[in-house]
């Protein structure tokens, strides 16, 4: 993607509460210029407010699952999903939304909750892991690095809670991320999950 990466497709998804494919679109017109991208969304009525990332989110929940097993607890995630105002952290869809992310995540068991939380040592080893596979199938060096690109996506889908596509289509088709920006929008609050706390027996 030519002056911009999935990262910023990620950010801007998420401080405009866009879909990816609007997000990209809107960074493409714009030359790769987040501020530029964020206008050009506002202009198109897909970011209908300021910029909510700027304001502070102290307000929140703490959404919670426990799976059981012959009658016995046996896996339990607490996620704490937090927001601006009192008046939206009581609202019931908020609630419900930091509940079924919990859920997800007992599924799921992602790593990180956005990219920005990604260990970087760690990611370019999978990098080199996935270049030298490709590598070794004597491919061009353009093709090896769209396989690499390609693999590393699926690395951050399988790993980052933003990036993971929701257990429950029948809640929520598309990722977390896309869930909780959506939420966000639609609440016309900055919203995000904070943390994520999940115990297993036996792990």
């Amino acid at each position: 993607m030519a002056g911009f990466d999935a990262k910023d497709v990620q950010r801007l998804r998420q401080e405009a509460g866009v879909g990816m494919m609007d997000a990209k679109r809107a960074l493409a017109d714009a030359g790769g210029d987040m501020e530029k991208a964020f206008e050009l969304l506002r202009e198109r009525g897909q970011a209908k407010m300021a910029k909510r990332t700027d304001r502070e989110a102290n307000e929140g929940v703490v959404g919670s699952y426990v799976h059981t097993q012959n009658n016995r607890p046996v896996l339990g995630v607490l996620v704490e999903l937090v927001c601006e105002t009192d008046f939206v952290a009581k609202s019931e869809e908020f609630v419900r939304a930091a509940n079924s992310i919990a859920l997800h995540c007992s599924w799921a068991d992602p790593r990180w909750i956005t990219r920005d939380q990604v260990d970087t040592t760690e990611a370019e080893k999978e990098r080199d892991l996935f270049r030298r596979q490709a590598d070794g199938d004597g491919k061009p060096p353009e093709v090896v690095e769209r396989i690499v690109a390609g693999k590393m996506e699926s690395w951050y889908a399988e790993n980052v809670l933003y990036d993971q596509t929701f257990v429950n289509p029948e809640i929520f088709e598309g990722t977390v991320g896309d869930m909780v920006g959506a939420l966000a929008s639609k609440m016309g609050e900055n919203i995000s999950v904070r943390r994520i706390a999940r115990v297993a027996v036996g792990s």
